[in-house]
């Protein structure tokens, strides 16, 4: 919400994109043109001048004969108008049914798939566990993401175990970079990267339950193991080193690492540095009857990469 309230004229106003399945309740109107007090303002989407909150007031205000109606304006998305136009709607005022807002959690589940169960939850009135059969009951209108965004804003991944293998990663690029920092990258916990780096140390995999690596690393001493930490390994195969390829660079720079869209890219980057024998060992691996629906996916990737180095090209003067 943005500066403070100022009267429109009632016909300036759109009607609200509620979650509510009805229409107005005609008594709370009619209670509401009754009072003899003035009303709060209602909360308007400027870019659309549609109702967020308080289409019972709007219409109060049009029984009682206004002209005008104190508003206060809201300038986010249209999908972020309509979580809002939720949550105030949960909050107070006439409640919703359940079966509006199991409908306003599919909605939401559909415009920002990357928040979690219980950041959802908390916004429609649901419990976290209603919004995750919502979302498991209808993954293909859902767009699916690697990580969610929790209710106190912190990104996480879906799986630890994608966030350890990330974190690992991290480590062999930028051996120097602080527990926190890596933490923020990968989208794990302080505690789980100190767990990874001493996993890493002992020769083992980032994940617990893993196949141990071929064979035990020789011991070392102490002040080698710590200042030199040892490379990750799962199949029992040395992780790709980050370090010997641009992506070194990238992982260190701070203006990628300071906003999220460059840690995604970057999560993005090192989760699919693959060896040339882990390509093969996933084509070897490859059922017949998926290896359509992969080449179609794996076209998609392609073009999406392509246009991303196209995108970079032109950002980039004297770049092809």
């Amino acid at each position: 919400m943005t500066g403070e309230p100022r009267n429109v004229p009632l016909g300036a106003l759109r009607p609200s994109d509620s979650p509510r399945s009805g229409p107005c309740d005609e008594r709370h109107i009619g209670e509401l043109a009754a009072l003899e007090t003035d009303f709060e303002p209602i909360l308007v989407h400027r870019p659309t001048m549609r109702v967020i909150d308080g289409m019972h007031r709007l219409s109060a205000a049009a029984r009682r004969g206004s002209r005008e109606i104190p508003v206060r304006f809201f300038d986010g998305s249209e999908a972020d108008a309509y979580v809002l136009s939720v949550q105030l709607n949960v909050r107070h005022g006439l409640p919703l049914t359940r079966d509006e807002r199991r409908t306003a959690a599919l909605r939401i589940l559909r415009s920002h798939a990357h928040w979690s169960d219980r950041a959802i939850a908390e916004r429609v009135g649901l419990s976290g566990k209603t919004v995750g059969r919502l979302r498991r009951c209808a993954t293909e209108e859902i767009p699916q993401s690697h990580t969610r965004v929790g209710r106190d804003g912190t990104v996480r991944p879906v799986s630890s175990a994608e966030g350890r293998r990330m974190a690992a990663h991290l480590m062999a690029a930028d051996p120097g970079a602080s527990l926190r920092e890596l933490a923020r990258l990968s989208g794990v916990s302080t505690a789980t990267v100190r767990d990874v780096r001493d996993r890493v140390r002992r020769g083992e995999e980032p994940v617990p339950g893993g196949r141990a690596p071929a064979a035990a690393p020789a011991a070392a001493p102490v002040a080698a193991r710590r200042a030199v930490p040892a490379r990750p390994q799962w199949n029992g195969e040395p992780a790709p080193r980050p370090a010997d390829t641009v992506v070194r660079k990238l992982v260190k720079d701070p203006a990628l690492k300071g906003s999220e869209p460059g840690r995604l890219l970057l999560r993005t980057l090192l989760a699919t540095e693959l060896t040339a024998r882990q390509w093969q060992e996933i084509t070897a691996a490859l059922p017949d009857h998926c290896a359509p629906l992969v080449r179609v996916l794996a076209a998609q990737r392609a073009a999406e990469w392509t246009a991303l180095a196209h995108a970079a090209s032109r950002s980039v003067p004297g770049a092809a």
